[in-house]
């Protein structure tokens, strides 16, 4: 875009009409992008904010939030970080701002946006876990954790917040703003902000993040495969009664089962994703526009469509789990058994 600039005031080429049409496509392009990123941060900023003010209304009426509740709080605030500081700057880079934050501004906003992404992931590993030890059958060994054990679980996303902000301090060393010249050398371009280039330092970087990481999502697809097993031996239980009880319950277990994929599969794609391209652009020198654009687009996905999936089958799946722990109590040999 600055390129164009240039060319459009006569200073390069200012006969050629091939290169300004061609400025003018470049131009139109980067207004696109920002224009999708800025609805992208400006939905998932709604949607989050809903989510929150929910639950909080909630409490403050004097309903006694569960841990699900608080650790979905947890999740909204994770996921407004990483949409405010992620989309915001670059939105703005993307309609031609440049050299918009200071130092102090570049390491905050980065330091924040990495601190969100993991107690994001970190939340929606809870969530999974919660929801299965909620509906265990009674002689499993995840029965062992209900009550208050299970009530814990919702402690623990602090200390994904204490995590993620120890780790993510390494950004508040290397990570500078643009203007900052010290050396060019080994300068790698990250759009608002710019870090150097050391092929040990970012394999150790890229590997303490990637295993808390990885050990989260593996907790997270593990506890949703229990889930939906156990939903699906509930549903083959009630086939064998009668008819009028299946058509009444098959129902809210279908979408139950349905959300947890939705959920589990939506994280598991976009932040399988983002990680390939942080090691892409990690690794890469010379990267392109077009490959942190993708980047920040991906890392924003998840954290704009996850309200909205809580939201939409909230009743429906926090219902159906209560239901299902309930007739366990009521009978003596137990539905989900």
């Amino acid at each position: 875009m600055y390129v164009c600039m240039y060319l459009k005031a006569g200073l390069i080429f200012p006969d050629s009409v091939w290169l300004r049409a061609g400025c003018n496509i470049m131009a139109a392009s980067e207004v696109a992008v920002g224009g999708i990123f800025l609805l992208q941060t400006v939905v998932g900023f709604l949607g989050n904010c809903f989510l929150f003010h929910h639950y909080l209304l909630l409490n403050f009426n004097g309903f006694r939030l569960r841990s699900r509740y608080w650790i979905v709080i947890h999740l909204s605030i994770a996921n407004i970080l990483i949409l405010l500081c992620k989309g915001v700057p670059q939105t703005m880079l993307s309609f031609g701002l440049k050299d918009f934050l200071s130092d102090f501004g570049c390491k905050g906003t980065y330091y924040l946006h990495r601190v969100g992404r993991g107690v994001s992931i970190g939340s929606t590993t809870f969530l999974s876990v919660y929801q299965a030890i909620t509906i265990s059958p009674l002689e499993s060994r995840c029965s062992e954790f209900k009550g208050r054990r299970q009530e814990q679980i919702g402690s623990s996303v602090y200390l994904s917040w204490i995590l993620y902000m120890l780790i993510s301090s390494v950004n508040l060393v290397y990570v500078r703003a643009k203007y900052i010249k010290n050396d060019t050398a080994n300068i790698i371009d990250m759009g608002y902000c710019v870090t150097t280039a050391d092929k040990i330092r970012d394999l150790l970087y890229v590997a303490l993040f990637s295993v808390p990481d990885f050990l989260f999502m593996g907790f997270m697809v593990w506890a949703s495969t229990i889930t939906v097993l156990i939903l699906h031996r509930h549903k083959q239980k009630m086939q064998h009664m009668s008819s009028a009880k299946v058509s009444s319950r098959s129902s809210p277990e279908t979408k139950a089962v349905q959300t947890i994929l939705l959920l589990v599969s939506t994280f598991v794609f976009f932040y399988t994703l983002s990680c390939i391209f942080i090691v892409c652009i990690t690794f890469s020198s010379h990267h392109k526009w077009l490959l942190v654009n993708v980047f920040v687009l991906l890392s924003g996905c998840f954290p704009t469509v996850s309200p909205f999936l809580i939201l939409r089958p909230e009743s429906t799946v926090f219902m159906s789990f209560s239901f299902i722990s309930t007739k366990k109590k009521e009978t003596s040999r137990g539905i989900l058994s």
